[in-house]
């Protein structure tokens, strides 16, 4: 027997479901959305939104402290530095409900209907949900899986107790005296930063050769270099082979050398997989890539009305595509024409300082075959990065010889998060050279970097 019958029926409501269901609600479907916790999903709940909000009160406090030890060379002078992390915490949790209260006020004004509980799909047209006071099925004329991730757990270093995942980390109401980031990718950089200037004795361990090893060393160069002033160690083709809880030590393995280095809190982020386990999707005999769903340009899998956004269709798993997607989907199944031909996903890693990636870097873009040109515009010689006293990083851009069309912008330094939007614009708009430095750039502004960029790389340099 059906409970509840709809045209759209959401499984999950992170970015890219409740995204597809209040889309969908405003064209006017019959919308039911399923979350078996709070609305927002990973991003906005143990994500996104609570690690930003864990960097900018470790950046506040650093500051503080800095100047607390006389090491301000903007004068200023305090004293009595302190930081009650449970009371940060709060704050956060505080920012998340805000946020998470948010989107069930948009769900509820585009007309969809909510349902918290655990879903289980039954055919592709019918899910049974496990709510809290009955079991409730649902049907549907179409379905999307937007069920997110869930971090990788490494064998050696199971979850739990001292060992965490960046949900754990987040909420932690102490700082650790030792905190082990066992991965150098963008979650664990984050969040070893907010600790380090927390005051915990961070250590990074990278099985690669560099840090953020899907870009480029000279990229990740700048967020080294300021680990290394935060006192941060770095070991690069490290693996850790276990933790002994008794001891509060890792086992290292740098070759065929076996070291171990104390740890009271160990953050394990290899990467993230798929959240598909117990969903039943194996019962639809989806086509896969790997562990993903494979999903058709309109964002359709290999079964008719049933749809899959988000971390579940494959890198990258970035909230803003997963929100694209959910936005594209909601409009195919409303029968409007709606194709997914996204020239750029912009990418940002908020390291200290900030990494942004948009495009092809400049070894992918020589791969094409193409005649490529790279520029690149330190910050040293922005007035406003001086300003700000953070003149560390660059901006680049690579584009194509002779035609000067754009194929990727990329900046490292503080606050250059800003600029992803220009960027993926740029990207978008098919931008030449010409067309960046021809457009006037507000004065002093971090954004001048990449109208400087844009004239290097025209050999038409003014402050350079």
């Amino acid at each position: 027997m059906t409970d509840l019958s709809c045209n759209v029926l959401v499984i999950g409501a992170g970015p890219g479901g409740y995204v597809a269901a209040i889309r969908a609600g405003q064209l006017g479907l019959e919308t039911v959305i399923v979350e078996q916790s709070a609305h927002g999903g990973t991003c906005l709940n143990i994500g996104c939104i609570p690690s930003k909000a864990l960097i900018h009160a470790a950046e506040e406090f650093f500051a503080v402290r800095e100047a607390a030890e006389g090491h301000s060379k903007l004068g200023i002078r305090t004293s009595d530095v302190g930081i009650d992390l449970a009371k940060t915490v709060a704050w956060k949790d505080g920012v998340v409900r805000q946020l998470t209260g948010g989107v069930s006020g948009l769900l509820r004004k585009a007309g969809v209907r909510s349902v918290q509980g655990r879903a289980r799909i039954l055919d592709g047209k019918t899910a049974e949900v496990e709510t809290a006071e009955r079991l409730l099925r649902i049907s549907c004329r179409n379905m999307v899986i937007a069920t997110g991730s869930r971090p990788v757990e490494v064998p050696s270093l199971p979850f739990g107790g001292n060992i965490l995942s960046s949900t754990e980390a987040l909420s932690l109401t102490s700082v650790p005296e030792t905190l082990a980031i066992v991965g150098g990718g963008y979650i664990g950089l984050e969040i070893g930063t907010a600790y380090a200037k927390l005051g915990a004795k961070v250590s990074i361990f990278e099985a690669k050769p560099h840090i953020l090893p899907q870009y480029d060393e000279e990229l990740s160069r700048p967020v080294a270099a300021r680990l290394k002033a935060l006192g941060v160690t770095v070991h690069v083709e490290a693996v850790v082979e276990g933790y002994d809880a008794v001891r509060g030590v890792l086992r290292v393995r740098h070759g065929s050398t076996v070291t171990e280095s104390a740890a009271e809190k160990v953050l394990v982020t290899v990467g993230r997989q798929p959240a598909l386990e117990g969903l039943g999707v194996e019962q639809l005999g989806l086509d896969r890539d790997g562990r993903f769903i494979r999903t058709d340009e309109r964002g359709q899998t290999s079964m008719r009305g049933v749809y899959a956004i988000g971390d579940v269709t494959g890198e990258p798993m970035l909230a803003h595509r997963a929100m694209a997607q959910g936005e594209h989907v909601a409009e195919t199944m409303a029968g409007h024409s709606s194709g997914w031909d996204k020239r750029v996903i912009p990418a940002v890693c908020f390291t200290d300082p900030e990494l942004v990636v948009a495009g092809l870097l400049p070894d992918q873009a020589r791969e094409t075959g193409r005649d490529v040109g790279v520029a690149t515009y330190p910050l040293r010689a922005n007035g406003r990065a001086l300003t700000l006293e953070r003149t560390d990083g660059f901006v680049r851009v690579v584009f194509e010889q002779g035609s000067g069309l754009v194929l990727g912008l990329q900046a490292v330094g503080a606050g250059c998060s800003e600029l992803a939007g220009e960027f993926g614009l740029a990207l978008e708009m098919c931008a030449t050279l010409t067309d960046i430095a021809a457009t006037i750039h507000a004065h002093p502004t971090l954004g001048e970097t990449v109208q400087e960029a844009a004239l290097m790389g025209l050999g038409k340099a003014l402050h350079a």
